[in-house]
């Protein structure tokens, strides 16, 4: 419950269908880009979606999380938590993220590779049941 209260207090802005943006983009919240978009995003902590009929041509994208919900997206993309590539979609860059979805009737060509997330816990400094913790912690991560 915790989370759904963070995600909500969390600003989003949106750039409209009319908008057109050149250069290096950084935010830390969540970010909606229905129009065009061209350069370089940097948002470790910030969520990204690229809206349904929206062009992206970037150099590349650091994000926390990536949507493509039916834009077009050419570049190379990585997002330290997910990247989601809806139907409809065309994406043409490499990938590196934790976790990937990819959905029927989308465009992709490029390379994914995918983050392995290794536990914060050094095995020997801890008890084996916090081990343990971690590592259950961990699988549910790279699912």
């Amino acid at each position: 419950m915790a989370e759904k209260n963070e995600i909500e207090k969390r600003n989003i802005t949106v750039f409209g269908e009319e908008t057109e943006f050149d250069g290096v983009l950084e935010f830390s919240d969540r970010l909606v880009i229905t129009g065009k978009f061209s350069g370089k995003i940097n948002a470790p902590t910030g969520d990204l979606e690229i809206a349904k009929n929206s062009v992206c041509k970037v150099d590349k994208i650091d994000a926390n999380s990536i949507i493509v919900a039916g834009g077009n997206v050419s570049g190379d993309m990585n997002a330290a938590e997910r990247v989601e590539i809806c139907s409809g979609s065309k994406v043409n860059g490499n990938i590196t993220t934790a976790r990937i979805r990819i959905a029927n009737n989308v465009e992709f060509s490029g390379d994914v590779n995918m983050l392995d997330k290794e536990p914060d816990v050094d095995l020997f400094s801890v008890a084996s049941s916090e081990y343990k913790q971690a590592m259950i912690i961990h699988s549910d991560v790279i699912k």
